[in-house]
């Protein structure tokens, strides 16, 4: 299947997204030469926290945060759906909607290590394939029991003599490790910066910034944190 045929799924509650998760979908769909990268928000993710922002304005958050990227889209396929998002059952309906295309889930080192505690995790691993992107704090090493690799391809990747190394999983679909550029932001830190009023700038782009300020959202007092 020739890589026009490839798309690169990227989900998340994006509560809010930021140039971390921008910047990681870019490299990914630029190395691996994807077709484009899918942004699904999650509606109702299964462990909901107690700041997390509405759906509908996460699912505009992002859509903001992707425009002038022809190479990036956004689906609401799971904001339709009644009930929690699971990852499997997304899958399931992409794969339905496109059946000519390949999709890699695209999880962090620590969302792939956090797998078998998802719903249905055998039929998700049989379903799609996977890109495993570094965490800061995470090493590829730690997918040593679960990831086959030729000795060194762990530490090669952790010590960035690697830049990325695709393989084979049991269920047969592929895994691509991958290093991406660092971005030491997290949405839970830009959440605390704004509960305590402080600036966000640079963290994420300048229309999401003003969307959330607009919207008074995660400031102490709202209700939407």
């Amino acid at each position: 299947m020739g890589i026009d045929k490839k798309i690169g799924i990227f989900g998340g509650t994006f509560n809010p997204v930021h140039y971390g998760h921008l910047r990681a979908a870019e490299e990914v769909r630029e190395k691996l030469g994807f077709e484009k990268i899918l942004f699904i928000p999650s509606s109702s993710p299964p462990l909901k926290s107690s700041d997390l922002a509405p759906a509908d304005l996460r699912y505009e958050m992002t859509e903001i945060s992707i425009e002038g990227n022809s190479f990036f889209e956004i689906s609401d396929v799971e904001e339709r759906w009644p009930g929690k998002s699971y990852t499997v059952n997304t899958i399931e309906t992409l794969g339905n909607l496109y059946p000519d295309r390949a999709f890699y889930l695209i999880v962090g080192i620590d969302s792939f290590l956090d797998i078998p505690s998802w719903y249905k995790p055998e039929r998700l691993m049989a379903l799609t394939n996977f890109v495993v992107i570094s965490r800061p704090g995470f090493t590829f090493s730690r997918l040593a029991p679960t990831v086959p690799a030729e000795e060194g391809v762990f530490s090669s990747l952790d010590a960035g003599g690697l830049d990325l190394f695709q393989t084979s999983l049991k269920s047969g679909r592929e895994v691509v490790m991958l290093s991406v550029t660092p971005f030491p932001i997290s949405s839970t830190a830009i959440r605390i910066l704004l509960r305590h009023g402080r600036s966000i700038k640079y963290l994420l782009p300048d229309a999401v910034e003003s969307f959330i300020i607009s919207h008074n959202l995660y400031r102490e007092g709202s209700d939407d944190l």
